[in-house]
């Protein structure tokens, strides 16, 4: 079976750490054995599609655009400025010396966005700047740079003007990588969606996937996980309806209505 936890793993530590009490809950609760480590996959779309995969973390567009087979776990709330309950946005992270500016001033400017799938860095940016579109266009140039945390370091090098980063990972660069926001200021956000989802494979039978949840209830709910979950900046854990995500198609929708298919 498959186990990741891939997408804010700025302190892989803590994630590992977390792992290790889920994994004791699982199997206290089950008497089966899992995994000892997890995997920090390359290829994430490939892995998420395994149908061994036990646990992952998804990001919401992929889960509504590409992953119709997979099940839906659960959500995290997170400790952060932008999260409300298990829903989150991006900021819009400028330079300083663009710091008093809007986002109708960047125009014709060069975006960084971490990749296409992205609710937080790509979906959630083109439905704001699709009001301000001109014939579908509104950047001058965009640029995939893979990762938030690279999006930020384009910011930083001068190599983009603005990019749309994740709440959740800013908050943890605050924290534990500040030297990564040298420079940098934030001028506005987006629309909030639902959180990082949690998923399972389709052949993950309904009985584990209850365990799964009951296990992730009862590690974020233990107050000798606090510290922990305090480092994650993780404070709950939710079932929302999968419908609760047809938000972000809506977005996807609405900045096509304008006619911006891109950024």
């Amino acid at each position: 079976m498959l186990i990741s936890m891939p997408m804010y793993g700025v302190v892989r530590e803590d994630g590992e750490q977390f792992w290790q009490v889920l994994r004791g809950q699982l199997r206290l609760l089950s008497g089966d054995d899992f995994p000892t480590r997890l995997l920090w996959p390359e290829d994430l779309l490939t892995h998420w599609q395994q149908p061994n995969l036990l646990l992952s973390q998804t990001c919401g567009f992929p889960l509504v655009a590409l992953l119709p087979q997979v099940q839906l776990i659960g959500t995290f709330s997170y400790a952060a400025p932008g999260c409300s309950g298990p829903y989150y946005r991006s900021f819009l992270v400028v330079r300083e010396e663009d710091s008093l500016t809007s986002l109708s001033d960047f125009r014709g400017r060069r975006v960084a966005f971490n990749s296409t799938d992205s609710q937080s860095g790509y979906n959630s940016l083109r439905a704001l700047i699709a009001p301000l579109a001109v014939d579908g266009e509104f950047f001058g140039f965009a640029a995939e740079s893979g990762g938030h945390r690279q999006s930020l370091e384009f910011l930083r090098h001068g190599q983009a003007d603005i990019a749309a980063i994740d709440c959740v990972t800013l908050e943890l660069l605050r924290r534990y990588r500040p030297q990564e926001l040298e420079g940098l200021s934030i001028i506005g956000e987006t629309a909030a969606a639902p959180g990082l989802p949690l998923i399972t494979s389709a052949t993950t039978a309904p009985e584990t996937l209850n365990l799964l949840r009951l296990a992730l209830l009862e590690v974020v709910a233990d107050p000798q996980n606090y510290q922990l979950c305090e480092r994650l900046l993780i404070d709950n854990f939710t079932v929302l309806p999968r419908g609760e995500y047809q938000i972000i198609e809506q977005m996807k929708e609405q900045a096509w209505r304008h006619g911006v298919t891109r950024l």
